[in-house]
């Protein structure tokens, strides 16, 4: 097995990832984890307001690449779908762009 495939059902394609694929999302969550416990910390030490703000604001940045790195391996996984013999092509786009609108947060 390639590290990350997709398989269609229905209309939506589900991706398959190998544990070595799913390594760099979990250390990203993992951290994500600590700063959100560190945010917490802050909170009930009554940090200097800026100071939470910031650290808000970097686990906003660190969420939205973990979803630009979802999004990523979507695509691609998508694309090997939509490009198998037989494959309902119309079903496997609409699905990639359905995961682009909202990782974009535009809705339909």
């Amino acid at each position: 097995m390639s590290e990350i495939e997709g398989v269609l059902v229905g209309d939506k394609i589900q991706l398959k990832r190998s544990d070595e694929a799913k390594r760099p999302l979990v250390q990203r969550l993992n951290r994500i984890e600590g700063q959100v416990r560190g945010l917490r910390g802050m909170i009930e030490e009554d940090r200097y307001c800026l100071d939470e703000i910031q650290q808000i604001s970097a686990l906003t940045s660190a969420l939205r690449e973990v979803a630009v790195m979802i999004i990523g391996e979507h695509v691609t996984a998508g694309v090997r779908v939509a490009s198998e013999p037989g494959a309902d092509r119309e079903a496997a786009l609409a699905d990639m762009v359905r995961v682009l609108r909202v990782g974009m947060q535009y809705k339909e």
